[in-house]
């Protein structure tokens, strides 16, 4: 995506149409779009001749593009564990270890990126109850792996908000619960995590309606992307008017639940009446 989006830039700034960028690369309109979009894979030649019709001259601009088609092409981190995930979830863990901020606001569970090992090990067990014993420790291993997008040089920065029903529901049960909030109040204290919790004398609030997240990228070209999750498939909504709606509703979440100085606080709470 973030490739595309600058390939994008570069043809309209050259004032070249997707017609005769096609032409160039022996491939069609419609290709050079979806290209744009970063909604097919790369070939190096074909970026490297883009570059040239688009009169991009500079070495090191041109070994950044050619870099980026490179990595663009190779799989996805989650790739050893693609036999247990479906298509719609693999472009999501690709969109989450490529965005520079997840927004996100959870009703019933932990957020996936916060959950300690005991506490996704008995989410993942209510999802796939009848899962043998061995594919739910390798979708455990998964989601422990996907973590790490936390741990990089790179990492997203991560707004959470979570309902308070989530520090009573003893998911795997009372310890399991109290060392997840244990967990949740540690990262609090990490500069790039900052978590919130809507409480029970809010009421109802601007997210009634279930979780979501929203994604936005590096490439400032490239929208937020909101993510929709259901029981076997997914939406995801670009379109302005669907992204403008849940960013304010995430807004207003922010301002509704408890700042985030006092989740500490509220999260040392709810272990005393574990």
């Amino acid at each position: 995506m973030q490739l595309g989006a600058r390939l994008r830039r570069l043809r309209e700034a050259s004032g070249i149409s997707r017609k005769k960028a096609g032409w160039v690369i022996r491939a069609s309109e419609s290709k050079i779009s979806r290209m744009e979009l970063g909604r097919v894979g790369f070939k190096e030649r074909d970026v490297e001749d883009l570059l040239t019709l688009y009169g991009v001259a500079d070495d090191a601009e041109r070994t950044g593009l050619t870099t980026l088609a490179r990595q663009a092409n190779q799989p996805g981190w989650w790739h050893p564990y693609g036999d247990l995930l479906p298509t719609w979830f693999q472009y999501y863990l690709d969109l989450e270890s490529a965005a520079s901020l997840i927004r996100t606001y959870e009703i019933q569970f932990v957020p996936g990126l916060l959950q300690t090992e005991a506490y996704a090990r008995a989410v993942i067990g209510i999802g796939f109850d009848h899962a043998a014993p061995g594919e739910v420790e390798r979708r455990v291993a998964l989601r422990m792996a996907r973590k790490r997008t936390l741990n990089r040089p790179d990492r997203p920065r991560l707004w959470a908000v979570i309902d308070e029903a989530v520090l009573h529901r003893p998911i795997g049960g009372t310890k399991v619960l109290r060392e997840q909030i244990e967990t949740l109040a540690e990262a609090c204290d990490l500069p790039d995590i900052r978590l919130q919790v809507i409480p029970f004398h809010r009421g109802g609030h601007a997210a009634a309606g279930g979780a979501f997240s929203i994604l936005r990228f590096p490439e400032e070209e490239l929208s937020d992307i909101v993510y929709l999750e259901h029981l076997t498939s997914a939406l995801y909504l670009d379109k302005s008017d669907d992204v403008d709606g849940y960013a304010a509703a995430v807004g207003r979440l922010f301002i509704e639940a408890e700042p985030p100085a006092r989740t500490q606080d509220f999260l040392h709470r709810a272990l005393r009446d574990l």
